[in-house]
Order: structure tokens, then C-alpha cells, then sequence
């Protein structure tokens, strides 16, 4: 067996974001074919899985590869979840929960509101959270057993000059344009008013709650944490750390059954009840009720902080990269100094071309190599209205392929080559473990060079 490495890399994404979203589609229209095409112990693969997945690279725009290919890689998918079972593998729900919810966020970024996601599927957002649950489960369960396959795996630069001189001089890949860009964000700060409107509303709550309304109805009808409000606003039991500490300082200082007063984090406004504890551990319910970015904030001290920033990277006072990690309020680059990376290769450099944010193309179209820009608005992946400053460090012109430009591009190829001799080491070993049977109907794909059987 040999894993079709791109096809591998990209298919946890397109699961999601492919066959998640097309599928819902599908189901309004009725398309669906629920017919089993291939089997993993207690896992199926149906036809319309198949179909979907099909068809998620072209909504993606991307070319698809043949369905052989995909049925493999979806087979391999059902492997790692039937050999997690085997393992006792398992994934945090609160974890889950969190991902669901980052899900669900960027299908309201894309369409605008709640309100339009039902007119387009045909059906509520819970009914749309419950199908996707168990898709983002199987998704974290699968990562993680990658990592407990291939995550030791690592490479020395002697494999890196390795690979690379072996690639024929005329079979060398031009790369495009490329630029290094870092930015800083902060966020617009929620004003007062607003602040006092959701104080108000938890309070009222809580005056309710006292008075013997349940807390867990409360937290269903107004909660705005999605996940836990369909359990009564429970989050479980939480080790101590887990939490942001100005929810972890309130929920502690309670006693079972007490509720806290209105505790405001980097999340929006908690009113917090206590139900237990059980050795280092918590269990709390909140009712969440979260600022209006769009409306209802200020970006006067955004700017601000920026601009003060801005002169001191510029007088060589403080660095950029000391400066994002101190400041940056965009924590998935702060600790990289701030610089953006290309989602797909997690390389510090973005191609000049369409596949750029349309913002940032314009942002740095008009800026100078080692420039700094002044404050521009931002929004933020989970719609939050924020401000940046943008910094050009460097850029590449066109060219072909070589070590000291493109090491790091190699070194990744290199790895993704090292992990996959890892993961196929593992599939050989694992076959013998698991009952795997696919479709006559498929059996031109030699899939693992399994013979095809029908499934039981």
C-alpha cells in the first residue's frame, strides 16, 4: 500500500468542511444514497459519503482525485477510528464541544446569520450541531491517533540536502512570489454601555435564579456558549487550570448549588453556579452572554495601543516579534511574533497571489519592504471587530527551487514523507486487527489489495 500523500493530508479538512456542509445540502434536496459500500469493524462507509466527498473538492476548487483514491482514504480514516476503540483512544468532549463550536462559527461567518443557515439546510441549528457532533469526534480522533503514530517523528538537515539533491535539476518546482507578513492585533474594546446592558440582563437572571428558577433552564433559554446550553449551561468537570482564571477564581469560591456574581473574561459575562467537586476537580454551569463586536464596541484604545507600538518598533526601542507576543491579542500568531503562516504548509510565508486575503493583498500592495503600516481595521476568523498594524518583513521573487530560499518548504516535504513511511508502517501492521470488507462494485480499486467482499 502505498497513501496518496496530498489526497491524506487534505481529506480530514474536506470531511468537514466538505462533506459536512455539502451534506446538509444534500439532505434537503433528498439526494442522499445510503448505501453501504465498504465496512471497518463496526464503522460503514456509505455510497453517499463517497458521492459527497466527491463533489467537496470541487466546491473547494479543487481538482478530485479518482473515487478509488477517496474510498481508500476514507477507509484509512475508519482504521484509525476502529484501532482508537481498540486502544482506548479518546478525545476530551469538552474539547469536542469547543471545535463544534468553531464550526459552527465560521458557517455564521459564512452566511451571515443563524436565521440563514436554517432557510438554506432545512433545519435548526441544533438538528445541524447534532450531525456535525459526532463528525468533529471522529475528526479529533483520528488527529490524535496520527499523532500517537507519527508525532515522534522527526528530520536532520542532512535528509533535507538528501531529498533535495536527488530531484532531478530539470524536475525542480518554481516557486511564486512569496512574502514574509506579520501583524498585531487588539481588539475594540466593548463600551460601557453595552458592558452595563449584559450586566444588567445577568443579574436579572441570577434575581430569577434565587427566586427557584432552575439555573440549568436559564442557561437553555439564554445562554450564548451554544455547546453548553443544551445541557443547562453544564460544562463538566474541569481541572484546575483548565478554565480562564477569572471563571476558575469565581467558580471556586463557591459552595454547591451557589451562584456568583457576574464574572466577565475574555469570553464575554459568566453568571457561574458551582455543583461539585471531587478532588482537584470542578464542575461548574454558566450562562454565557457575549459583547456585540460589531456594534457595540470602541476602537479608539485599539488604535491607540497600536500607534504607541508602531514608534517604539520604529525607533528600534522594542522588536516586532516582542511586541506581537506581548500585545497581540491574536493568539494563535502572538507567540510566533506574529507572523502569518500559510494554513496548509504552517510554513511563515504566504504566496503573492489570489490565494492571499484579498485585505492583506491590498494592505501590503501599497507598502515597502521592512514597512510598518499604520492601524487598520480588522475582523477578526470569529467576527470580532479589532484593529492591526501589518508588518512587510520581506519578499521573493519567482524562482526555481533551492535550498537556501526554500528550506523550510523542503524540510516539510521531507517530514510529511517521513510520517507517511510511519502511518504505512502502522496500516500494515494494523489490517490484521480490524475486519475490513468493501463492495464488489469497487473491486477494480484494489484497495490495500483487499479482495472485494459483499458486507455482512
Amino acid at each position: 500500500m502505498k497513501i496518496n500523500q496530498h489526497l491524506f493530508r487534505n481529506l480530514l479538512a474536506l470531511v468537514l468542511l466538505g462533506i459536512s456542509l455539502t451534506g446538509f445540502a444534500q439532505g434537503q434536496k433528498g439526494v442522499s444514497i445510503d448505501k453501504i459500500i465498504a465496512r471497518v469493524d463496526n464503522y460503514y462507509i456509505l455510497k453517499s459519503e463517497l458521492e459527497e466527498l466527491y463533489q467537496s473538492y470541487a466546491a473547494n476548487g479543487q481538482k478530485a482525485p479518482d473515487k478509488c483514491q477517496l474510498l481508500e482514504s476514507l477507509i484509512i480514516n475508519k482504521m484509525l477510528l476502529a484501532k482508537a476503540d481498540i486502544d482506548s483512544v479518546t478525545v476530551d468532549d469538552k474539547m469536542v464541544e469547543n471545535q463544534l463550536g468553531g464550526r459552527m462559527d465560521y458557517m455564521i461567518q459564512r452566511f451571515g446569520s443563524e436565521k440563514n443557515i436554517v432557510e438554506a439546510y432545512g433545519k435548526s441549528i441544533d438538528a445541524l450541531k447534532t450531525e456535525l457532533r459526532q463528525q468533529v469526534k471522529e475528526q479529533m480522533t483520528v488527529e490524535t491517533m496520527q499523532e500517537k503514530i507519527a508525532g515522534d517523528v522527526k528530520i536532520t538537515p542532512s535528509e533535507v540536502r538528501k531529498f533535495f539533491n536527488a530531484i532531478p535539476k530539470d524536475s525542480l518546482p518554481y516557486i511564486p512570489a512569496e512574502v514574509e507578513i506579520g501583524h498585531i492585533v487588539r481588539l475594540a474594546t466593548v463600551t460601557k454601555e453595552q458592558k452595563e446592558k449584559l450586566r444588567s440582563q445577568l443579574i436579572e437572571y441570577r434575581k430569577r435564579a434565587l427566586a427557584g428558577e432552575e439555573f440549568s433552564t436559564l442557561a437553555q433559554i439564554y445562554s450564548e456558549d451554544l455547546g453548553s446550553a443544551k445541557t443547562g449551561g453544564d460544562l463538566g468537570f474541569a481541572k484546575r487550570g483548565m478554565m480562564v482564571p477569572e471563571f476558575e477564581g469565581a467558580a471556586l469560591a463557591l459552595k454547591p448549588g451557589e451562584i456568583s456574581d457576574v464574572v466577565e473574561s475574555q469570553f464575554g459575562f459568566h453568571l457561574i453556579q458551582l455543583v461539585e467537586t471531587r478532588g482537584a476537580e470542578y464542575r461548574a454551569r454558566h450562562i454565557l452572554l457575549r459583547p456585540d463586536y460589531n456594534r457595540g464596541t470602541d476602537i479608539t484604545e485599539a488604535t491607540r495601543h497600536l500607534d504607541s507600538l508602531r514608534t517604539l518598533i520604529q525607533s528600534d526601542t522594542l522588536t516586532f516579534a516582542n511586541a506581537a507576543k506581548d500585545n497581540s491579542e491574536d493568539k494563535m500568531t502572538a507567540d510566533a511574533g506574529g507572523i502569518l503562516k500559510d494554513p496548509q504548509t504552517g510554513v511563515g510565508r504566504l504566496a503573492l497571489d489570489a490565494t492571499m486575503d484579498p485585505a492583506l493583498y491590498f494592505a501590503i500592495d501599497t507598502m515597502k519592504v521592512g514597512s510598518i503600516s499604520q492601524p487598520i481595521s480588522y475582523r477578526t476568523e470569529d467576527g470580532r471587530s479589532a484593529m492591526r498594524i501589518i508588518w512587510y518583513k520581506s519578499k521573493s521573487e519567482p524562482h526555481t527551487a533551492n535550498l537556501r530560499d526554500d528550506y523550510e518548504k523542503i524540510a516539510q516535504i521531507v517530514l510529511m514523507n517521513k510520517k507517511n513511511n510511519a502511518l504505512e508502517d502502522w496500516f500494515k501492521k494494523a489490517q490484521g486487527d480490524v475486519f475490513i470488507s468493501v463492495e464488489p462494485e469497487f473491486q477494480n480499486c484494489n484497495i490495500f489489495g483487499l479482495t472485494q467482499t459483499a458486507s455482512n
